[in-house]
């Protein structure tokens, strides 16, 4: 990209999730990895579903990589696939890959450069900024996301949200520094709990020096970011970026 451009997001819909995620290699692996096992016992995928308690979707989308194996279906699936304890160990080395799962294609370029930024800059004025929500806030967010998302698609987009924080904890030395409307805090989003929940999640991460929070009073007649939310980044080679979701 050049100096000064601009990654669009186009007419995405809220909460990343236009498309689902490409799988790692890892769990990719482990999926055709169990899909060969119930193969090789004799199991169509329904009748293997019946048998571990879970739905065909589900089993699916673990045998295709899309969804990380939980402790319950690799206790299932592997006492109904011998009992030999293969499943249960290679479990253990199943990772998410770059940490980009549950990001949409379209949005994870701009991820990876979060990555190595030394600066992001971040305006906002419809939701609290993603790095700053708490898994409550997250998942009222991605809960009244249109179209509905399944349950295993909430969960994998509450987990990259919550993977994408540890910029602020991992970083130390890139300038973070959020401008969010009022009106977003005022918002209810999720009932009050969840609104406590998310201002002391706040709190503790915009305490560090390299951290810094504004916010917009409702009383502000003009400002240059009238188009919408937008995201600008500084990479180590001193290109400056952008992002909106036009």
């Amino acid at each position: 990209m050049a100096e000064g451009g601009v990654v669009d997001g186009g007419d995405a819909p809220c909460g990343e999730t236009d498309r689902e995620p490409d799988p790692s290699d890892s769990l990719r692996t482990w999926g055709a990895f169990q899909q060969a096992l119930r193969e090789h016992a004799g199991y169509s995928r329904a009748q293997f579903a019946d048998l571990v308690r879970f739905s065909k979707h589900t089993v699916e989308s673990m045998e295709l990589g899309r969804r990380m194996p939980d402790v319950a279906f690799v206790e299932r699936a592997d006492e109904v696939l011998g009992n030999t304890g293969a499943l249960r160990k290679s479990s253990q080395y199943v990772t998410r890959g770059r940490g980009d799962t549950g990001l949409a294609a379209w949005f994870r370029q701009w991820a990876r450069l979060e990555r190595v930024a030394v600066s992001l800059c971040t305006y906002e004025c419809r939701l609290v900024p993603g790095l700053l929500q708490s898994e409550g806030y997250a998942r009222a967010v991605f809960d009244n996301a249109i179209p509905p998302l399944s349950d295993e698609q909430l969960e994998d987009q509450v987990r990259a949200r919550l993977e994408r924080q540890k910029l602020l904890r991992e970083r130390p030395n890139t300038v973070f520094s959020f401008i969010v409307e009022e009106y977003v805090f005022r918002r209810q989003l999720g009932g009050a709990e969840v609104m406590r929940e998310l201002i002391g999640q706040v709190l503790e991460l915009t305490a560090p020096r390299n951290v810094s929070l504004q916010i917009m009073p409702l009383s502000t007649e003009s400002h240059a970011c009238l188009d919408g939310p937008v995201q600008l980044l500084e990479t180590p080679q001193r290109q400056r970026l952008g992002y909106s979701e036009g």
